[in-house]
């Protein structure tokens, strides 16, 4: 087959290449006009580019000497004398199979994993830094909470999603910890890469994987501590709340949003089965006002006003009619016609309308009612016979704010007004009409319910942005209050815990005489990245610090040592009141090592695009 080589004319179809792959062009026309694909090679600096249907792979320079004789006989050189070898593509290609196959797409999925890990580390700690994300909307959110990050992050890559999922689930069972885990995630897929390098079989490295999550689980166990935190330990829960909220925007306002937490999660806890519903504490952010107004309402607050301007704005020992039903005259549900042709007819239908609003004001009165919280809206008519009636009401109120107003007052949600009676009325000690923020808003606080189990924290900030995430920093620390209820046990924070358990791990594996040993040694490797990620964000050496703090645990035999990210002196966390939940540090080993696991047994991705 005979091969033309022409320079510095183009072909039609090529004159406007758009390049793929790695390198570009050197500046140099050129092109091959041949039948079909053929690949264009010369020595010394490979180049890779695509110009539409012609493939050019090749290496730029002068060296020859390389070649052999027969190679040297098909040598093409251009105007500046660089040697060109031409081949057929079909000669070039080669498909991989195997575990060469298999080394491929998981290096694929581990870059993509790895990325989405990455972009989390410089989040992690107490000098943790913040992302600003912009939405597909143009909307902006300031947040270090890993959750968020990724949850807002537009992913695609198959694998990477899947830490995406791993940091929802930290997130539904612990709230905190978010970032952590995904970290240690991507730890664990860098140590897995380097292990199939060496020619680890893949599947081996997992189950060293999770034999060495089984030794770092019982180190933590070992190592925790366990507090009576509903008794004389209550201090504990407030020392774990403002370890959580440390590393957050809201540190500043950290002692008093620590104890809002605390009173919020002792408020609906039941202590008897040390359990807690964090569905019956409410989060109320308005935009206005400082951090430190924020405050704990033993009851209900509803964005709302009263339904009329001059109705009292303090109610006190109320007794609430919660209504489900509209102050307005039923209507037909068949398709319906009312003709008035006259006055007369038209003062019968006003009559009958306000007969039936007094009527319904009248079953309230005769309730023993004297507040009122409708589901739906007021006929300006009824508003006004309830403001004579002296009933001061609030429409509109949400489904969900409906049942937390009946569980904190121990009322029932009437369906309709002729059903109302006095034991259908809820309770509270005071109701009161206050300013919100300000932006002129208005809002319903109803406090002083006996025995209520529903509470709301009140949140303040300058910004809404900053009222969001001061709402995202106050949920992770009610969470990890809610769980240190559950398991009074806690761990030292600032990678004390990481340490300790690198620790027990690499002492272990000097035991396995397997190629497991090479998985446990990676795994202690991926816990210390960890801690180093903390030193680093901390502006300290990330491998001097780590290995500092891992010589004063093996002298001392103490797992309490860990990073100073503050600079207060000290290395030990039991000083500086550093604590984590242990069911929180558990979480996280276990789920990284289940996520890792799944994506090393991962050997192709199958798409719905694929031909």
């Amino acid at each position: 087959m005979k091969h033309k080589f022409q320079r510095n004319r183009l072909p039609k179809e090529a004159r406007s290449p758009r390049f793929t792959g790695v390198g570009a062009p050197t500046g140099r026309r050129f092109c091959l006009a041949a039948d079909g694909m053929k690949t264009l090679v010369v020595c010394s600096f490979l180049v890779l580019f695509t110009f539409k249907r012609l493939s050019y792979r090749g290496v730029v320079g002068p060296a020859t000497g390389c070649l052999s004789a027969a190679e040297k006989m098909n040598i093409a050189t251009d105007e500046f004398g660089n040697p060109f070898i031409i081949l057929r593509e079909q000669e070039e290609k080669k498909r991989l199979k195997g575990i060469e196959a298999h080394k491929a797409r998981f290096r694929a999925n581990i870059t993509a994993a790895k990325a989405v890990a990455d972009s989390l580390r410089s989040s992690l700690g107490p000098k943790g830094m913040d992302k600003i994300i912009v939405g597909p909307d143009g909307d902006i959110t300031v947040t270090n909470d890993g959750a968020t990050i990724l949850d807002r992050m537009q992913i695609e890559h198959q694998c990477a999603k899947l830490l995406v999922d791993l940091s929802r689930s930290q997130d539904a069972e612990i709230g905190d910890g978010t970032t952590g885990v995904v970290i240690l995630a991507g730890n664990l897929l860098a140590e897995a890469l380097r292990l199939i390098d060496k020619g680890l079989h893949p599947l081996r490295v997992a189950d060293g994987f999770e034999a060495a999550a089984q030794i770092a689980v019982q180190c933590l166990e070992q190592a925790a501590i366990e507090k009576d935190v509903l008794g004389a330990d209550q201090e504990l829960l407030r020392q774990t709340a403002k370890t959580a909220l440390g590393s957050k925007v809201v540190s500043s306002c950290k002692e008093k949003l620590a104890d809002l937490c605390v009173q919020a999660v002792l408020a609906v806890a039941d202590k008897e089965r040390k359990d807690v519903n964090l569905d019956m504490i409410k989060l109320d952010g308005r935009a206005g006002g400082l951090l430190e107004q924020s405050t704990l309402v033993r009851g209900i607050v509803l964005h709302k006003d009263l339904s009329h301007s001059q109705m009292r704005k303090e109610t006190r020992d109320a007794k609430i009619a919660i209504l489900t039903c509209p102050f307005e005259p039923p209507k037909p549900k068949t398709k319906h016609k009312l003709d008035i042709t006259n006055a007369a007819d038209y003062k019968k239908l006003q009559a009958a309308e306000q007969n039936y609003f007094k009527e319904m004001i009248d079953q309230v009165k005769k309730a023993g009612a004297n507040f009122v919280v409708c589901q739906w809206g007021f006929d300006d008519e009824a508003n006004h016979l309830l403001l004579d009636a002296d009933i001061p009401a609030v429409r509109w109120v949400g489904g969900v704010e409906i049942e937390m107003l009946a569980i904190a007052t121990q009322g029932r949600i009437v369906p309709r007004a002729q059903e109302l009676s006095e034991s259908k009325l809820g309770r509270a000690g005071c109701i009161q009409e206050l300013p919100s923020g300000t932006m002129g808003d208005k809002m319903i606080v109803i406090q002083g319910c006996s025995n209520s189990r529903a509470v709301t924290l009140v949140l303040y900030g300058g910004t809404q942005m900053l009222v969001a995430e001061a709402e995202r920093s106050v949920h992770d620390a009610l969470c990890v209050v809610s769980a240190l209820v559950r398991d009074g046990r806690v761990v030292a924070g600032g990678g004390a815990a990481e340490i300790a358990a690198a620790r027990a791990v690499e002492s272990q594996a000097d035991t396995v005489s397997s190629v497991g040993q090479y998985a446990a040694r990676a795994f202690s490797d991926a816990l210390l990245g960890l801690a180093e990620a903390l030193a680093a964000n901390s502006g300290l050496s990330p491998i001097h610090e780590v290995q500092r703090v891992k010589a004063m645990q093996q002298q001392s035999n103490c797992p309490y040592y860990g990073i100073d990210c503050m600079q207060t002196g000290t290395n030990d966390m039991r000083e500086q009141q550093v604590w984590e939940p242990f069911a929180s540090k558990k979480q996280q080993i276990l789920l990284a090592t289940q996520v890792v696991k799944m994506i090393l047994k991962i050997d192709d991705v199958i798409s719905p695009n694929d031909e």
